[in-house]
């Protein structure tokens, strides 16, 4: 298990989880974690493996689906797993009927499955696909599932949680131009339809994570030692918003690095002005 160091100690305060309330809000019914095959995706069907609920796994490694179903084969929960690009539009389409054959619907979704790429816009001229492949998994996909089977969380008073990124609520930084915005369409999305679905008994919630230890920032090298929220930690924070149902979850500091961000982008426009 991943320990924090003292600084991240300070960052990433602990989470209680009330299990009991947990396991009130869950037995008998359905929870949808897309991008389950590792990191936060992965611990969180760990960390309800004991909960009689059904479990839907989905992610693109059918391999590794298979391995996090076999570890908990033997727990309460039943597991369903279901091996699928959601960028692809005909694999796409098979997971959502498999979705709709459900005998008791569709409870709670967990949007979890997501893309970032840090590089220079220079580096991405002859690279428009870093873009389309950017807003496909974490745009386009989450927005056509929702589209699909908003009626099956309706019928159940489901509910939906959004794992976001505190660069969706920060002033925009260089290097991260798709990654941002696309994080950053799908949070503005959720929050414009969240009203519309509250009316038919879906709510909504939204966590705004710092830098978390999952294998998606192992190709970025200076991520390697800052510091970063564990995937267990994490899914503690998911659980919990099962049966508090709080609009949103952030740390304790974005207040903070908002009002930075919002200093320091006004700092540079003036040191553009200056510079002319």
């Amino acid at each position: 298990m991943q320990r924090y160091n003292f600084m991240e100690s300070c960052l990433f305060l602990p989470t209680y989880l009330n299990k009991k309330k947990l396991e009130n809000q869950l037995v008998g019914k359905s929870v949808l974690i897309t991008g389950a095959s590792s990191g936060i995706g992965e611990q969180l069907a760990y960390q309800l493996a004991d909960i009689h609920c059904h479990l839907i796994l989905v992610a693109r490694r059918g391999e590794r689906l298979l391995e996090i179903k076999n570890k908990i084969a033997f727990k309460a929960a039943k597991v369903s797993t279901f091996q699928a690009d959601l960028r692809n539009e005909e694999e796409l389409k098979g997971f959502l009927s498999f979705l709709h054959e459900l005998p008791n619907g569709l409870d709670i979704v967990v949007s979890n499955a997501g893309l970032s790429i840090r590089r220079s816009i220079f580096e991405s001229l002859d690279r428009y696909h870093d873009f389309t492949r950017t807003m496909a998994i974490n745009y386009f996909a989450p927005v056509h599932i929702l589209l699909s089977i908003l009626p099956l969380l309706s019928k159940n008073h489901g509910q939906i949680i959004n794992i976001s990124t505190v660069n969706a609520l920060l002033a925009p930084v260089p290097y991260f131009a798709a990654y941002q915005a696309s994080k950053s369409a799908f949070d503005v999305w959720l929050r414009s339809v969240s009203p519309e679905l509250k009316a038919k008994g879906i709510s909504t919630t939204t966590i705004y994570l710092p830098l978390v230890k999952t294998p998606m920032i192992q190709p970025t090298t200076v991520y390697r030692t800052m510091p970063a929220m564990t995937p267990s930690h994490v899914a503690k924070i998911i659980c919990k918003s099962m049966y508090t149902q709080k609009k949103k979850y952030q740390p304790w500091w974005l207040i903070f690095g908002q009002l930075a961000s919002i200093f320091f982008r006004n700092f540079g426009d003036f040191s553009n002005k200056e510079g002319k």
